[in-house]
């Protein structure tokens, strides 16, 4: 089975390493190669990309959507969206969500990524339906967490809830890279081993273990994964595209990716990079503490930057 691979450089590749401040300009001189590659879909919008547009770069989101969709129309372009907080930070009303999802459509979002950060299902129902009554993909996902409280029940009954809701497809969204490998393959055994439903990884870099967790889930029988281009990966971020290609050539789950293809994105965003120096964050290698905090990649470059604003880096 061939594995498909959305790319998450255009949002949480950059969210997770440079407090998410790339710029639109910067897009779109590489949005047709990245649109000739043959991705599963381009993550390119919601998390905190709404926000950063307004609060720190000057732009405006929608004309962002709308200017990806036109350089890109041959790749399914892909959204993270909080459920009913959508991009905000607290719960808005119904006909507000539906709206919302309704005017994404409309400029260009193909795939709905729906999430709650407590795995409350009710959060997340009102997105879904409003996604899926507009003709887009509802992507209901389990925000992964490891406590007494989360077993592996828990995840089962989660997923159920989501398919009962109505999606068309599942994400397991480990976001602090906690998932351990032999964790990833039993959890995506069980899920499709009880319920015939397409099935995603997401995993962050941050602890050394993303890569090993995709290839354990590649074997239990994932159908698609998120990686970033090696040159906005690892770190806070994602394991490399590249490598997991490599990893995966002619086998059963070759991607069918062109690694020089691959090599002129990285070469164009191993140049773009060096202008966000100053977001980046201190991380160079992994983080063992975050298997004790848990604190997820998308937030830790954002919550550097905003302690030094505060002269306040030592708190972190």
């Amino acid at each position: 089975m061939t594995i498909a691979i959305t790319d998450v450089v255009l949002r949480d590749a950059h969210q997770s390493l440079f407090a998410t401040r790339l710029r639109l300009d910067d897009m779109l001189p590489i949005a047709a190669a990245l649109d000739d590659v043959g991705y599963g879909s381009l993550e390119c919008w919601g998390g905190a990309t709404f926000d950063a547009c307004i609060r720190f770069l000057g732009e405006d989101p929608w004309l962002r959507l709308r200017e990806l969709k036109k350089a890109m129309p041959k790749t399914p372009l892909q959204m993270l969206l909080r459920g009913q907080n959508l991009l905000g930070y607290r719960h808005y009303a119904d006909d507000v969500v539906e709206r919302f999802v309704e005017r994404a459509v409309k400029n260009g979002m193909d795939v709905f990524r729906v999430f709650d950060a407590m795995n409350d299902p009710r959060n997340m129902k009102a997105a879904l339906q409003a996604v899926r009554s507009h003709g887009a993909h509802a992507q209901g996902t389990l925000s992964y967490t490891t406590s007494p409280a989360h077993t592996l029940q828990t995840w089962l009954d989660l997923t159920e809830q989501l398919l009962e809701t109505g999606v068309d497809s599942i994400a397991i969204k480990d976001m602090s890279g906690i998932l351990t490998p032999m964790a990833a393959y039993e959890l995506v055994s069980e899920i499709k081993k009880r319920f015939e439903v397409r099935l995603h990884l997401h995993c962050h870099a941050t602890t050394g273990m993303a890569e090993m967790a995709l290839l354990k889930a590649i074997e239990a029988g994932v159908d698609g994964v998120d990686t970033a281009i090696s040159s906005m990966s690892a770190t806070y971020g994602h394991p490399a595209t590249e490598a997991l290609m490599a990893t995966l050539a002619g086998t059963e789950h070759d991607t069918g990716l062109d690694i020089l293809k691959l090599e002129n994105i990285a070469a164009y965003f191993r140049e773009v990079r060096k202008k966000y120096h100053a977001f980046e964050g201190q991380l160079k290698g992994y983080d063992s503490r975050i298997l004790v905090a848990q604190v997820p990649g998308g937030m830790l470059t954002n919550l550097e930057s905003q302690l030094k604003q505060q002269n306040a880096a030592d708190k972190l």
